[in-house]
């Protein structure tokens, strides 16, 4: 049985330490004085003359004796869930098939394409950097990396593919609004064409996989927050860059995001009716097989909405700053990201939704 006060449980990989919250619906506080035991592999809250247990998930333990105090407690924790981080570029491989999908309505966008050669491409603004490297003038000026049919080229957030005979490619895109490639079944822009033999796809917008396999469909909000925190890992890891700025292809900031930590493991009781009655963090990654107590691994950020002038002069404070990274999505998709960060803040307690002035 799930306990009456649910439970939130963040867990630090690198520090092997959690806190701990017990929460209660405001009509379901107990009157009686409240005494939590934390055990090795379960908790339980006693008031009055009830008591109530959850298990903890296999592969997380507890040190009892490290838990000190009820309102906030670090334990030491292990946990041995494998940590798998995917990234486009270590997934499509040379001299191999693809098909790339829609990922809102699962229709073919590229068949059957093989990719000779799959190669990175550098950061949006490498070219501000030149004259830092260079004593003499930009010998890249005017130079353009565009794919050629077998090639496919990969960015932060897109990849670049040779637009071949695609039928929902513009043939002469002659204004902003014209470069928008857009599924023909659904409508949803799924990138730009940056030259008349060049699209520029989103990553949050279509599905890549081997032509062997097959398409399965993943709920929408679920994709966005995985291939967004994608994005902020591998950046984070390779440029040690902690500050983002995600902005839309209209050009406007939509968000500043600042990545606190990536090896966060959440437990969260699910049984509970007062977790089942406000949206929880995970959305429709949620499913009934998850049993009483699930665990998902999150990524830990800070941000800063920009919508509506909000946040101008931060924004602009960041945009000239160096140390932090601009990221392009489509604008809609902006705005998907930013109702997915709020309600997630929400299903947070109330004492963990703010840091400084930022929103977790």
């Amino acid at each position: 049985a799930g306990m009456a006060g649910a439970f939130l449980m963040e867990i630090r990989r690198g520090t092997q330490s959690a806190l701990l919250v017990i929460r209660y619906a405001a009509a379901e506080l107990p009157s009686a004085p409240v005494e939590v035991s934390v055990c090795a592999d379960s908790l339980e809250v006693r008031s009055g003359g009830s008591c109530d247990a959850a298990a903890l998930p296999a592969g997380v333990s507890l040190a009892p004796s490290s838990c000190r105090g009820l309102q906030r407690h670090h334990s030491r924790s292990k946990e041995f869930l494998p940590k798998v981080v995917f990234t486009l570029r270590e997934s499509l491989k040379p001299n191999k098939n693809y098909i790339v999908y829609c990922q809102s309505c699962g229709d073919i966008v590229v068949k059957d394409r093989k990719f000779l050669r799959v190669l990175p491409l550098p950061s949006e603004n490498w070219s501000d950097l030149v004259e830092e490297w260079c004593c003499h003038p930009d010998p890249f000026a005017r130079r353009t990396l565009y794919p050629q049919h077998g090639d496919c080229f990969v960015g932060d957030t897109f990849f670049l593919l040779n637009s071949g005979n695609e039928s929902h490619v513009p043939e002469s895109p002659k204004s902003k609004e014209n470069t928008r490639v857009i599924c023909k079944r659904c409508k949803t822009m799924l990138g730009e064409t940056v030259s008349s033999g060049t699209i520029k796809y989103y990553v949050t917008e279509v599905i890549i996989q081997p032509a062997e396999g097959s398409f399965s469909p993943t709920p929408r909000s679920q994709f966005v927050q995985s291939m967004v925190a994608q994005c902020l890992l591998e950046l984070s890891s390779s440029k040690s860059t902690f500050r983002f700025t995600i902005k839309g292809d209209n050009g406007k900031t939509y968000i500043l995001i600042w990545l606190l930590n990536s090896d966060t493991l959440l437990v969260e009781s699910l049984a509970s009716s007062s977790s089942r009655s406000d949206f929880t963090l995970f959305g429709d990654v949620l499913k009934p097989s998850s049993g009483p107590v699930g665990t998902w691994n999150a990524v830990k950020v800070l941000y800063q909405p920009c919508i509506q002038c909000r946040n101008k002069e931060l924004a602009i404070l960041w945009e000239n700053d160096m140390g932090v990274h601009p990221l392009k999505f489509p604008s809609e998709t902006c705005l998907e990201l930013l109702l997915i960060l709020g309600l997630s803040t929400t299903s947070l307690p109330p004492s963990l939704r703010c840091m400084n002035s930022f929103q977790v």
